[in-house]
């Protein structure tokens, strides 16, 4: 046993018994969150709430007034606003499942002893993920650009007249970049909790005649639901705040409108209609919805995995 010496005694006394040190390494994170999550929220909250008018027949400059609940009604009557949210819940419902989809499936390729030089094929999947949205939105306008994509040419020349940028598939052509970009790390996310998993339990079932089809889909995905959950609310999230790929594409094809997805509508009416507080308004509606589809399907994902255990 150590022997406490007097002058150790009054040091720590001194110190407080280092009750403050989990606080010192708690602190950076805080100011961290303080500065750049909550503040950007209050400020949204309060911002909202007001509104510039001009005074003194338009010669006076504007002054901001407070208006309460306005900008929010305003919000909620702009049919454009409300629409984007139902282009962003279309591509959803398509993107969210391929997404996944693609990135199990490979995950569980890389997690078996069916591929050959791993290591080179999941640098290639994740790479994509290294390149900027906006960088990936220019690579690929290049491709849906029909006087000069080699990809169009190449399936008119086969007698398939495709227009990537067409009103009814454009939608699609910007999912696909989403895909493309992200599938990645929702692969690498995954095929590190399949590593995780111990292999005792796999080599079992193949002893009890479980083919590798019945142990990843009965064995290893249910024991990895946590990172299935946790990447398909970053893929959700990531649906709902869709900016960089329409507003790249944007400048190639007039089927994407200023006010396309919600954070577009956002950018479009506090820059280029000069109203931030209308904006500030539509963000705070677009973090509530955010949040109540994270809920949703954390506790839909909660309740499925409660009534699989009984």
């Amino acid at each position: 046993m150590a022997v406490q010496t007097p002058s150790t005694a009054v040091r720590r006394r001194a110190l407080g018994g280092g009750r403050w040190v989990p606080y010192a390494f708690v602190t950076p994170f805080v100011l961290v969150f303080l500065t750049f999550m909550l503040a950007p929220i209050v400020i949204a909250l309060v911002n909202g709430l007001y509104s510039s008018q001009s005074s003194g027949l338009g010669f006076g400059g504007a002054e901001t007034v407070f208006v309460g609940v306005r900008n929010y009604a305003r919000a909620f009557a702009d049919a454009d606003f409300l629409a984007s949210f139902g282009r962003v819940a279309l591509y959803g419902l398509v993107q969210v499942p391929v997404m996944m989809v693609i990135a199990a499936v490979l995950a569980l390729l890389f997690d078996s002893a069916l591929v050959r030089a791993r290591r080179f094929f999941q640098f290639a999947v994740f790479l994509p993920y290294a390149v900027p949205g906006v960088i990936a939105a220019l690579l690929w306008g290049f491709f849906y650009q029909p006087s000069v994509s080699p990809l169009v040419q190449g399936l008119q020349a086969i007698g398939i007249d495709a227009d990537l940028l067409a009103p009814g598939t454009v939608l699609w052509s910007v999912a696909n970049i989403s895909i493309w970009s992200n599938a990645g790390i929702n692969m690498i996310i995954l095929f590190s909790a399949l590593q995780s998993l111990p292999r005792d339990t796999f080599e079992a079932a193949r002893l009890d005649g479980a083919g590798e089809l019945r142990i990843a889909l009965n064995l290893k995905l249910p024991m990895i639901a946590p990172a299935v959950l946790l990447t398909t609310l970053s893929t959700v999230i990531g649906t709902l705040q869709l900016f960089n790929e329409p507003q790249v594409l944007q400048s190639i094809t007039p089927n994407i409108s200023s006010d396309w997805t919600p954070n577009m509508a956002i950018y479009a009416v506090s820059t280029l209609g000069r109203d931030p507080h209308l904006g500030s308004a539509m963000a705070v509606i677009l973090g509530l919805v955010t949040l109540v589809v994270s809920l949703v399907l954390v506790r839909f994902t909660n309740s499925s995995s409660r009534g699989g255990a009984r």
